[in-house]
């Protein structure tokens, strides 16, 4: 171990969403005294209204070749799937000029070899969090279908499936013709021509799942200062010394930023030259007939459905937009036109929770965590859509390394300084 840097007996947590309670959550676990700081509060980001999905056998590299196909048309247009405003945005010019270079086969099988190691951790760690006591579930998906049109239409997942099979990711799943999907799965309907089943995945109620995951880190002694937002980090000989709007400063052995988003203000000044990008997804809530037994997959649409409770939530769209910017009413629209053919038993005209959010994105895909230019700061951030299953994976082996002093083999790729 470095004996400039001891192991952390007090720490600050930037962030209070999936990514940032569960870093919080197994620093506990090596008896660390925390404190987590949030601008809004619990789950008030992209954690919120997202699909709710654990799935590792999906979590694969944004950037990618099937991006390409959209074309400049298509992206501009307010119903795309992939939105892009016209903009003089540098900084978004930039992203997507690399965003769009590691938009290739290569790069992407690149990066996919990168993410199965931790994709491996995702499950385990969710097991981790329900025998501590982190009392939400993260259901098995019985049944979690993608619904096609056509048999044709299946090919672009299949081929992708394979690939990350190649990579070294374990996926399993099974080739359905319509009336197969629609006897699983009744949610379906008769314009569902062919489908594919995933097996091994799960799904939570993300708002309760990480207020249940709050409520944990709070009954181990942590306090969640909400609406307490972090306006600088001073790095400090023994310590990292947090300045926060109206309430002073604190200080601390070491600080995590798990701002997503909004990693980029405080990191910035520790090397982190990375920009995280917004990806704004929109979703809804509808009331069903028929409660799926999993999450409802429209790939074609880009469409992610999930049961909560007696509704629906339906979750679609990626659009690089500035976070602040307000709620698109056409994309809400667009997500519903999408859908309307595919789903049955569903009152898409009474829609609540209309709500967007931004995934914190990378231009490789890759997230960013582990130490920065100063051993006192950490970062943990641009899970891009998969925040929600990878996560825990990230906080119980970003926790590790800090407590031991021993780098995380899984966390090498996504080197926050690389």
């Amino acid at each position: 171990m470095n004996t400039q840097t001891p192991a952390p007996r007090k720490v600050a947590v930037v962030g209070a969403g999936m990514v940032g309670l569960s870093t919080a959550w197994f620093l506990q676990e090596h008896g660390v005294e925390v404190e987590v700081f949030d601008s809004e509060g619990v789950s008030a980001g992209s954690s919120w209204g997202n699909a709710g999905w654990i799935t590792p056998g999906l979590s694969t590299p944004l950037p990618d070749p099937a991006v390409l196909s959209y074309g400049v048309k298509a992206v501009i247009s307010p119903a795309s799937p992939v939105y892009v405003p016209v903009t003089g945005d540098p900084r978004l010019l930039r992203f997507l000029a690399t965003f769009t270079r590691n938009s290739t086969m290569r790069r992407w099988s690149r990066s996919m070899r990168a993410l199965v190691p931790i994709n491996e951790c995702a499950l385990p760690a969710f097991d981790a969090l329900a025998e501590g006591g982190v009392t939400s579930p993260a259901r098995e998906a019985t049944s979690f279908i993608a619904g096609y049109r056509t048999k044709d239409e299946t090919d672009f997942l299949l081929t992708e499936l394979q690939h990350i099979a190649a990579s070294g990711q374990d996926v399993g799943f099974e080739e359905l013709t319509g009336d197969e999907v629609r006897a699983a799965e009744p949610t379906f309907s008769d314009a569902v021509g062919a489908g594919i089943r995933l097996l091994g995945q799960r799904y939570v109620n993300p708002i309760e799942f990480v207020d249940a995951l709050a409520a944990s880190v709070r009954g181990r002694g942590a306090t969640i200062h909400e609406g307490s937002r972090v306006t600088g980090i001073t790095d400090e000989t023994k310590g990292v010394r947090l300045a926060i709007a109206q309430a002073g400063t604190e200080t601390f052995d070491r600080a995590v930023l798990a701002t997503g988003t909004w990693l980029d203000e405080l990191a910035r000044p520790f090397g982190v030259r990375t920009h995280v990008q917004a990806g704004r997804g929109y979703s809804f809530s509808v009331p069903i007939d028929h409660t799926p037994k999993g999450p409802v997959y429209l790939p074609s649409q880009r469409v992610a459905c999930t049961p909560l409770g007696d509704r629906l939530r339906v979750a679609g769209m990626m659009e690089f937009r500035p976070p602040e910017a307000p709620l698109d009413q056409r994309r809400v629209d667009a997500v519903v036109e999408a859908t309307r053919p595919f789903l049955t038993g569903v009152d898409l005209e009474d829609r609540q929770d209309e709500w967007v959010g931004s995934r914190p994105c990378t231009a490789d895909g890759l997230p960013l965590i582990g130490t920065t230019s100063s051993p006192r700061v950490h970062i943990a951030g641009g899970h891009g859509m998969w925040g929600m299953t990878l996560g825990p994976a990230t906080g119980q082996l970003l926790a590790k390394a800090m407590v031991t002093g021993r780098p995380a083999p899984e966390l090498t790729p996504f080197d926050p300084l690389r």
